[in-house]
């Protein structure tokens, strides 16, 4: 074939071309040079070379053309386009059947239907426009008055809000077919609106927007395949239509069900919903809008903002086969939702809203007592250690000073989870206590690392006889590390994910998008770590003290203290284990030993480090020596004065009457 052949062109030799059907060139159909060109015919004209027949118009196309009915008429077949004048069976557009629910008995409901078909009996093409208002006004005056509508039962008012929708959704989508191109927007005094748009074939994005709800879609999702006449596209909002379907059932899909019980972990006892928005309708020409290439993306405005226990859900109205129906989640997601704002999308078209879902979660009150009982205990313990370390001098050491930080930071955690765990009212404010526990908690395992580093490095300088040189490393050591590892993780965390801080019903790391790892992966680590150091320090120790017969006291002490500080790693870090092991059947007795667990810590750690220890002991019975003798002093001090003070009111007295006499 000839290179230099032009588009829409047939080859015929290396030195010809044919132009294809619907095109032409300037020489003929065969073309020989370069320079020419084929062109495409217009056979729509002028002048027409093809007709289409009455009440229809002729399209050109590239390389070809079709037939389409003028706005207000439909080909009888129901199909969009036609080749020529023998296939032309353009009708004047008909506004479509629309019976009344069977089995409703209801005056007002009978009024309505009745204007309906007074409505359709004198429908034409040239009054679409006034038709499409009256109906609009109709249906606000519906829903506005509905009277004894209001005396039906919640099946039948959902049965009759079904009726509504589906037979608003069909015949504004019918009648849509008879509007001209353009823009249009219909009210009725109610309050009830409808936005619409009718476009040509184009590539922009088709905005609607209708009292608080914004809708958004491509022209492939308005448009059908194959199809290239003009495109309906309505948004439908009405007001008093939430009254009928307020209290309707909302049915979650499995992923949103899933979810909403893994945050509970099966302590969900109640769901019931309120109706945030205005129920809005949305349709498009499109002949099947329950699976559309593109998902409709819709902006909803409400005045509420969600408080803790409550979720926001994007729900569209799903009609059964009986003809009522119920709310549901399948198919439509939220994109984000922020304050009073809401973003959601979906693959289907229907009738759609916001619910606020309120949630109640069964508590354990046995639970709780162990909680705030344990708690109170271990906070009072931890005081009571960390006032030991601080005065009590015989124990000043590096290891009584990581003692005195590790209880320090457990004080300040257990308080604030004691105190601030549920409140979940302002959500910032929850964040930062979420991000404090967070801080708190890991520094409270840092210390105990730290511990085990200081243990293993002492019994191995010990055995290499370089005692000295501890105490220096881990005075350099303790501080930056301590208190500046756990606050470059919380920073990192924060940094990345700072909306995964707190939850709905607790101010404590959220378990999306695997969050909670931010806290237990460096407690699981630590924990690892430590036991090694332990198990390697038991043995160096074991191992030096089979081969010395005296002078071990300062091993036995550091061997004691290993055992101490493992026992201290095993209450800590079994709490956390048993944390993560609250899933499955044994998520309840895990819950009562975790909750039990985490209350001894603080009794833990003043049981050992203080009233198991023979100089604390010592330095108490002196502390308790003193202030028997101080108050013995005191209360000999206050008798002698009473004495003295009352032998002096005597003399007193007695001088008084010797005066009195004398007079």
């Amino acid at each position: 074939c000839a290179l230099w052949c032009p588009p829409g062109y047939t080859c015929i030799n290396s030195t010809a071309c044919h132009c294809s059907p619907g095109f032409t060139s300037l020489s003929g159909e065969i073309i020989t040079s370069p320079l020419d060109s084929c062109e495409d015919i217009n056979e729509c004209g002028p002048p027409a070379t093809v007709s289409c027949g009455n009440n229809a118009d002729c399209q050109n196309t590239e390389g070809g053309y079709h037939c389409t009915c003028i706005p207000g008429y439909e080909l009888a077949s129901g199909e969009p386009t036609f080749r020529n004048e023998s296939e032309n069976t353009c009708q004047e557009v008909s506004f479509p059947t629309w019976m009344p629910p069977p089995g409703i008995k209801s005056q007002r409901l009978s009024c309505f239907f009745h204007r309906l078909q007074h409505l359709r009996g004198n429908f034409s093409s040239a009054s679409v426009q006034s038709t499409i208002q009256d109906l609009i006004q109709e249906v606000g005056d519906l829903l506005e008055g509905p009277q004894d509508l209001e005396n039906l039962s919640q099946s039948e008012k959902q049965y009759v809000a079904t009726n509504l929708l589906l037979g608003l959704e069909k015949a504004l989508r019918w009648l849509g077919k008879a509007l001209p191109i353009g823009a249009m927007t219909f009210s009725s005094s109610a309050g009830t609106k409808l936005s619409l748009k009718v476009q040509e074939q184009g590539y922009e994005n088709i905005t609607l927007i209708q009292n608080q709800t914004k809708m958004l879609l491509t022209w492939d999702t308005v448009h059908e395949s194959g199809d290239s006449g003009p495109a309906v596209a309505g948004l439908l909002s009405t007001p008093g239509m939430g009254k009928f379907l307020a209290k309707a059932p909302l049915v979650l899909d499995t992923v949103e069900q899933a979810a909403l019980n893994e945050t509970h972990k099966g302590v969900l006892q109640e769901i019931y919903h309120d109706l945030l928005s205005e129920v809005i309708s949305a349709f498009i020409s499109n002949k099947d809008p329950q699976n559309l290439r593109h998902p409709v993306t819709f902006i909803f405005q409400h005045s509420v903002i969600p408080g803790p226990r409550e979720k926001v859900f994007c729900v569209f109205w799903e009609h059964g086969q009986n003809g009522s129906g119920h709310w549901a989640t399948s198919g439509c997601r939220m994109v984000g939702t922020k304050d009073n704002s809401t973003i959601c999308q979906c693959t289907h078209l229907s009738s759609f809203a916001i619910l606020m879902a309120h949630y109640k979660v069964q508590k354990d009150s046995a639970l709780t007592v162990i909680s705030y009982v344990g708690l109170s205990l271990s906070l009072l313990c931890l005081l009571l250690a960390v006032l030991t370390f601080l005065f009590c001098k015989a124990i000043h050491n590096t290891s009584t000073s990581l003692h005195l930080q590790l209880s320090i930071c457990l004080f300040l955690a257990h308080l604030l989870f004691l105190t601030a765990i549920d409140r979940t009212e302002i959500k910032v404010l929850c964040s930062i206590i979420a991000g404090a526990l967070h801080y708190l908690y890991l520094a409270s395992f840092t210390w105990m690392l730290l511990e085990g580093l200081h243990l293993f490095l002492t019994a191995r300088n010990l055995i290499v006889v370089n005692y000295s040189s501890v105490n220096k490393f881990m005075k350099k050591l303790m501080f930056p590390v301590g208190y500046g590892v756990p606050a470059v993780i919380v920073t990192i965390s924060a940094a990345s994910q700072p909306y995964l801080y707190g939850t709905p019903t607790s101010c404590w790391l959220n378990s999306k998008k695997g969050f909670k790892w931010s806290f237990l992966g460096p407690v699981c680590s630590i924990f690892l770590v430590n036991l090694v150091f332990f198990l390697v320090t038991l043995w160096m120790l074991k191992s030096k003290l089979s081969s010395l017969n005296s002078d071990v006291s300062t091993l036995q002490n550091t061997r004691m203290l290993t055992f101490k500080a493992t026992a201290q790693l095993f209450i800590l870090g079994c709490t956390w284990c048993l944390g993560i092991l609250q899933v499955g059947p044994a998520a309840h007795v895990m819950a009562y030993l975790f909750t039990i667990i985490n209350s001894l810590q603080g009794v833990f750690i003043f049981l050992v480090y203080c009233l198991l220890n023979q100089q604390v002991r010592k330095q108490y019975g002196e502390w308790f020596k003193g202030i028997y003798i101080t108050k013995s002093r005191s209360e000999k001090y206050t008798l002698s004065s009473k004495t003295e003070s009352d032998a002096c009111k005597y003399s007193a007295v007695r001088s008084h009457i010797a005066d009195t006499e004398c007079n």
